[in-house]
Parts: structure tokens; sequence; C-alpha cells
């Protein structure tokens, strides 16, 4: 009789713990990161009667959590690759429409700015023509500075962003510690509470959506977690935490350091993925490329505008100056310097200019520089002095100072010198439409010689517009002003006093050719078709792209990359819905299978209350016929 009552009392708390789970189960239904627990019974060793066992009853064996890591660690992994393509196609987007919006791009204002300089050329003497000229030229000088400006601030925003993922990063490290601690104290996994392992995971998951990571279980129950190229974020109930120092070279950009046990480390190339990576990916592949681009493309209009403007004249007769101003490659010493040494940066040649971010390193002895962008190295030809100074890339520098080994400065080429392009020119007859120099063949020439109109080979010549006299002392040689006898060849080009042109034909001795300032000449727009042109003619790239080309590349470069992210996100979107509706096929709670458990746990319940209410009157029958 007590087997029997023993028996029922063991199934009666094993289906009590059962109906406690399965409670447990419904009211964390809609928890998330709860993974649902099922109960595994074993029965209970029996006793021996004569040659046989009865059975003991049934005992719980455990609680286990319906919990799958493969694809816990592909939910993870995809989790990782939704945020950094999520951070970096909302980022990328914004850039794309600000470049490409006719409202706020470049490419209506430069097709605004050419259009008004070819109406002066149309007509150089109209002033209400180079009125409008000036406001076009402050117009594009004002997208440049607006574009720049909206790229600035975007910076900063990544900034910001990048300080609250590291914020989280640390926090959500500092809570897989502590729960680290609690499962070592319980004795492990295996003893540990489900709900703690639980818990765990979530903070694992939201984990991967700031950075990548992996995870290895310890013998004790802990998990280690690891970032980057194998930097360990946690282990057991130690923390190393990340954090956010200003760059060595530019205060206004925050790189993410590593704080070990041998001080702090950068990290930004070796973080991958999350947010916290798709951060960093944008700023280092799309923000930064764009800003140098952009800066790359202002360079090229004020430096070639300028130099074809300074070869013309104005309405007054005086040479052209720089229509635009427009700071030089900046220059940022690092923070670790400890000599004085000085650089001075020019853009010295437009053609061989890449934009690129370049790295001035000293050794003690010698300056040598390599290319940031593409992690080369660069030769330099000069000496470095103002006469001779360093030549490479279509860059000059000049290095003074006295600096020490191991001081380095970077010298970015073009990087944010969109933001400081300015319209020096507000008088409307100070524009150099004219050609200062004009050319001309006397009446009384016998020969069938012309000369071609002028062009300018400098414009700093001092006797750019002295007079000059050619004249032939023969079919085959000729004088200038009278002096020196040169040989003539058809069509090869003659400079002088900076002045270049050409004689074609077949001129005879006492055929003369004057060369005069072009003072008055209101109508004459030799200079203003050269400006006109400044806009197609081969700058970049050895001579062979444009400005609007170089903008156009910018444009394109932007979109084919926002778009091809778009894709990436729009399929990660798909892998990590993919992997949350397995992870939850395996462990959501399924309230209909949850409200079936009840009603097995209850009559299973009810039938051992009937077993004891037997075995109860079985016992009162006995006990009544022993009193008899």
């Amino acid at each position: 009789m007590p087997s029997i009552l023993n028996s029922s009392l063991t199934g009666m708390l094993a289906f009590q713990r059962g109906l406690a789970v399965t409670s447990h189960n419904i009211a964390n239904a809609n928890t998330p990161g709860y993974s649902r627990q099922v109960v595994e019974y074993s029965s209970r060793v029996g006793t021996g009667v004569g040659n046989t066992y009865i059975g003991g009853g049934t005992q719980v064996a455990s609680i286990k959590r319906n919990y799958d890591h493969l694809l816990a660690q592909q939910l993870q992994s995809t989790t990782t690759g939704q945020a950094r393509f999520s951070a970096l196609d909302d980022l990328a987007s914004r850039l794309d429409r600000l470049l490409a919006d006719p409202n706020t791009g470049l490419s209506s204002g430069l097709q605004n700015f050419f259009g008004a300089v070819q109406d002066v050329a149309n007509d150089p003497a109209s002033i209400p023509a180079r009125q409008a000229l000036l406001g076009e030229a402050s117009s594009i000088a004002g997208r440049f500075q607006s574009l720049d400006k909206r790229f600035e601030e975007i910076g900063s925003e990544v900034n910001s962003r990048l300080r609250v993922a590291v914020d989280d990063i640390n926090r959500l490290a500092s809570s897989v510690a502590e729960i680290n601690q609690q499962i070592a104290v319980a004795g492990g996994t295996d003893r540990a509470p489900l709900d703690l392992l639980d818990e765990r995971d979530r903070l694992i998951l939201d984990l991967s959506g700031k950075v990548a990571v992996t995870t290895t279980l310890q013998g004790d129950g802990t998990m280690s977690v690891f970032i980057g190229s194998g930097q360990t974020l946690v282990v057991g109930s130690d923390v190393q935490e990340l954090a956010v120092q200003r760059s060595e070279f530019d205060p206004t950009e925050l790189n993410v350091v590593y704080q070990g046990a041998a001080g702090s480390a950068p990290l930004d190339r070796s973080l991958t993925g999350g947010a916290l990576g798709g951060l960093l990916e944008f700023r280092g592949s799309v923000l930064d490329p764009a800003r140098r681009s952009l800066g790359q493309t202002a360079t090229g209009l004020a430096v070639q505008f300028n130099t074809q403007h300074a070869s013309g004249m104005d309405l007054r007769g005086a040479l052209g100056g720089d229509f635009f101003s427009i700071s030089p490659p900046a220059v940022r010493y690092s923070a670790n310097n400890t000599g004085t040494g000085n650089v001075v940066a020019a853009v010295g040649d437009l053609a061989a200019l890449t934009g690129d971010d370049y790295l001035l390193s000293y050794d003690g002895t010698n300056y040598s520089l390599s290319n940031q962008t593409s992690a080369t190295v660069v030769p330099m030809s000069g000496n470095g002095t103002v006469g001779n100074p360093f030549v490479a890339d279509g860059l000059e520098f000049i290095v003074s100072g006295t600096p020490a080994a191991g001081d380095t400065i970077l010298v970015r080429s073009t990087f944010g010198t969109a933001g400081s392009v300015r319209n020096l020119v507000s008088d409307p007859k100070a524009i150099s439409m004219a050609a200062p120099v004009r050319s001309s063949a006397s009446l009384e020439n016998l020969g069938a010689a012309s000369i071609s109109a002028t062009t300018v080979a400098d414009a700093t010549h001092p006797d750019l517009l002295n007079a000059s006299l050619i004249e032939f002392t023969g079919p085959s040689t000729y004088s200038i002003n009278g002096s020196g006898s040169f040989a003539y060849t058809d069509g090869t080009p003659i400079v002088i006093n900076g002045t270049e042109l050409t004689i074609t034909g077949a001129p005879v001795a006492g055929d003369r050719f004057s060369i005069e300032a072009n003072f008055g000449a209101s109508g004459d727009n030799g200079n203003g078709l050269m400006l006109a042109g400044v806009q197609s003619v081969g700058i970049f790239d050895g001579g062979t792209v444009g400005i609007n080309e170089n903008h156009g590349q910018l444009i394109a470069a932007v979109g084919s990359m926002t778009h091809q992210i778009q894709s990436n996100r729009e399929a990660q979107d798909v892998l990590l819905r993919n992997a949350e509706e397995a992870m939850l096929s395996k462990s959501a709670v399924n309230l209909d299978e949850e409200a079936a458990r009840l009603m097995q746990y209850q009559q299973a319940y009810q039938a051992v209350a009937q077993v004891v209410a037997i075995a109860n009157s079985l016992f009162d029958s006995l006990l009544y016929a022993t009193r008899r």
C-alpha cells in the first residue's frame, strides 16, 4: 500500500512541476529571446518483490531549453550583416540624394555658371551679362561650400553614432559579464537557471547588431566574446571596453580604440559588421572619398579658371587676376610629434593630382611620402626648399623647422577644400574676356604668310603687353624687334614675351607682323571663349578628364555604391527574416501546444489523484478488517 502512495506522490510532484514549467512558458510567450522550456521525465528505480520489481513512480530528469546553437549562430551572423548594411544604406542614400538633387547638387550649378560665361563671351561688352556671371560665380561657390558643409555635418553625425555604438557595446559586454558570473556561481551551464542563458543569448544577439562578434563557451559555463581581429571583449566576468578618441591628425574625426591591458590601440580597420562596422565603412569608403572628389573638382575649377582668367584683359585694359580663391592642401601634424617641422603644401600639377591623403614621415635624416588612400610609397623629386620643393602626384611640399625622428605630417590634398571656394571678383568690368595681346599682318606684305591669333603662354611675363615686331629677312629667317636671326618653320609656335602664336604660309623678305597690347577691345572675346571651354578641357588624370566629367564620376560612383548597398540590405533583410523564423520555429512558445500540454498534465494529475483515492479506500478497508 505505501508503494502505491509513493508512486502516486512522485507522479503528483512531477506533473506539478510540469504544470509550473508550462505556466512559465505561457507567461513568457511574448518575451523577446525566451526559449521554450521542456520537462523531461524518467522512471524511478523500482523495489524488488519476490523475483521481480515493482516500479517506484516517475521523476523530473531535467528541464531543458528548446534551443539550437547552429540556428542561434546563423541568427547572430545575419543580424550583424543586416545592421551593417542598414547603417550604410541610411547614410549613403542621403549622400546620393544630396549629390543628385538639382537644387542641392553641383551639376546644375556648373552648367549655369559656364552658361553665364558663354553669354558674356557672346557679348563681351554687356554689363548685365557680366553682372549675371558674377551672380552665378557666387552661386557656384556657395554650392561648393554648402555641399562640403553637409559632408562635414554627416561626418559629425558619424562621430555621434560611433559614440552611441561604443557605449552600447560596453553596456552589453558588461551585462554579459554579469550573467557569466551568475552562471559560474550557479555551477555552470547545466545547473544555471535557463532564463539566465536566454538573457545572455539575447544580449549576444543585441551585441551582434552593434559589431561582428565571435563567441566561445567555456567549461565553467561562461561565454567569452571576441571582436575585431581576435581582441577579447568578455572573458568570464572581466570586460575590456572600447572607447572613442580624437584622430591623431584631425580632432574633428573620432576613431574607435581598444582599451586593453597594454593601453589603447586603434581598431577601426579591424572592426567589421554591425552598426559600428557600417559607420566606419561608410566614412572610409563613401563619405571621405566623396569629400576628396568634391574638393578635387573645386580645386580644378578654381585653379584652371584662375589661370585662364589671368591670361585675359578686362574692360579697363588691365590683366585679369584670380577669379576664385581656394585654400591650399590641408596640413595636419601628428599629436605625437616631438619636433618643430613645418610643411607648406601646394597644388603644382592638376593633371597629376589624385585628391588622396599623403603622409610625410621623417626618419631623422630624410622625409618619405606614402599615399594613405592606396597604402603605397610615393617617390618624391626635389629637396623640399623654396626653390626646389618636393614634388609628387601633382603636389609640392616645402619643409622647414627642425623635425624629430618619427614625426609624421598628414597632407590632405583636396579633402575639405571645396568649403573654401570664394568668388573674388565683384566689379563686372574686371572680368577679363578679351585676349591681352593681338596680332596683325602689315598691309604691305607681299608674301603668302598669315599670322594666328595670340594665346598667353606666361601671364606673369613682365613684357607681356609690350609691342613686338616680327620682320622676315628672307623666306626662312626673321628678326624680332630688329634683333637676331631666327629660323622659320611653317606652323611652328613662336613665343615672344609670354605670348604664343604661329605663322603659316610662305613669307618673303620684308614681310612684317605686329604683336601689341589689346587695349580698348571691349568687343573681344578671345579669352572669354577659353574661359567657357574650361568646363570641358582635360584637367585631371593626365589631362584626360574635365571638371564636368570628374564630378560626374563622383555622382556615378556614389550612386552605384548606394544601389549596391541597397541591394545587399534587401538581401540581408530576407536572410534575417528567414533566420528569425527558423529560430522561432525551434524555440518560440506555441500557445496551442502549451494548452494541450496543460490538459495532458491536468488529466495525468487527476489520474494520479484517483490512484491516491483508491489506495486510500483500500487502506481504509484494510484498517476496518483488522479492527474486526
